[in-house]
Formats: C-alpha cells, structure tokens, sequence
C-alpha cells in the first residue's frame, strides 16, 4: 500500500525483455529483495539492485494496461515504496492498482486529465484520484474526466510538471468509493422475478362470517 507522495523522482534506464531497470536511490535505502515500489503509481516487486539502481519484472499484462509503454530511456518516473503503519498518510490509501490509462487535456497549474467513462462515477469534488502516482486532490468533476490544481513544488518533484496535452498517465481511483459501491448495490437492486418463474401465490384471507346457526337437536332431525 502507498499513499501517493512521491519520494523520488528516477529515470527508466531500460525496457528489456520484462525486465524494467529505473535509476534511483532514494527509495533504495534500506531495500530488500521482494519489496514493493511504486513506479508512476504501478506497484512493482524489486529482483534486483545496485547502489543507484534497480530492476522489476514487468508482465505484458501491466505492459498494455498502464502507460509504462509510452516511457522511454532517460524519461523521468514517479517513485514510492510502500508505506509503513508507522508513517504519517500525507495522501490518501493507493494500492498501486491501475485503472485505467487517462489522456491530458490541459497541462499543469490547472491539469486536465480524461478519463473512460467507467471511472467518472467514482470522482467527486474534493474527493481523492491517483495521477501516475501522486495523490491529488479533485477541483472539478466533469462528465468526461477532472481538473486538479498543482502547486509549483508538485510538478517540479514530479512528471506532472513535464507532461503536456496528449500524454499518457496512470489513474487510480480512490478504493474506498469501489467498496461503498460494492456494498450499496445489495440494497439498491429492485425485485426482479426470474425468467420462467411464475411469483408465488398468496391466498387471501377468509373474510366471510362464521355460521352462528344453532343446530337441529329434533331426532332424525325432523319436527314433531
């Protein structure tokens, strides 16, 4: 888990074969095999590492549904390792789970950014949305995406400062509003009856009066 402050801003130094190797060192202290970093807000697993840099296998899978295509040797990547239950939650809970791929539309102070219309649901004012990494804070909710406002110190720590109207970048939703939705759902669906299955009967009640006639008590029940 992570919570979308950037703690270092690498360099991708090749793409090989699955095989990601990033310039840093920063996020390099106290490193381990096995760790994860986020890498422009994709949650990667650490296989090797040197003084100033380290490598992470990337799946074809992460490949084509992350922007990590578009990068090339020298481009600059957004870096956080996992948060620990001791540290301040400067930003908000990232599970560095992508979403989706949205598309600049204007660049920064104002970023504009569009998303696919399956992630609109989840952006409210004010509420918490991922860019390639940083935990941002939504202005303004429009049908087909959001705008966020970044302060000089985020673009200039940052690949939010460089990118520019065309661009790729990451998206995650907040998590939190795909659970409420989850369990909202339950409650929200009407009653439906299945195809082919007739409602089950209900019988009304029996609303006429009970007989009160007193019985016949002549014998054979006739009259004398």
């Amino acid at each position: 888990m992570f919570t979308g402050i950037v703690e270092e801003l690498g360099r991708l130094e090749s793409l090989d074969n699955g095989r990601l190797r990033i310039g840093a060192t920063q996020v390099l202290d106290d490193v381990a095999i096995g760790e994860s970093i986020a890498v422009n807000g994709c949650c990667l697993t650490v296989v090797a590492f040197g003084d100033d840099w380290w490598e992470a296998d990337v799946s074809d899978e992460t490949i084509s549904r992350t922007s990590l295509a578009m990068v090339q040797p020298g481009d600059g990547i957004n870096l956080e390792r996992a948060v620990r239950a001791s540290d301040r939650l400067g930003g908000h809970i990232v599970q560095g789970h992508v979403d989706a791929v949205g598309e600049v539309v204007e660049p920064v102070p104002d970023l504009r950014v569009r998303v696919p219309a399956s992630l609109t649901r989840y952006l409210v004012e004010k509420g918490s949305v991922t860019v390639d990494g940083v935990s941002l804070t939504v202005v303004d909710a429009l049908d087909d995406g959001f705008t966020v406002a970044i302060i000089p110190h985020t673009a200039g720590v940052t690949t939010l400062g460089a990118k520019r109207p065309g661009d790729l970048v990451n998206l995650e939703v907040d998590v939190m509003a795909k659970y409420v939705e989850k369990l909202m759902a339950a409650y929200a669906k009407p009653e439906t009856t299945e195809p082919g299955t007739a409602k089950p009967e209900t019988t009304e009640p029996d609303t006429t009066e009970p007989d009160t006639t007193e019985p016949d008590t002549t014998e054979n029940g006739a009259g004398e």
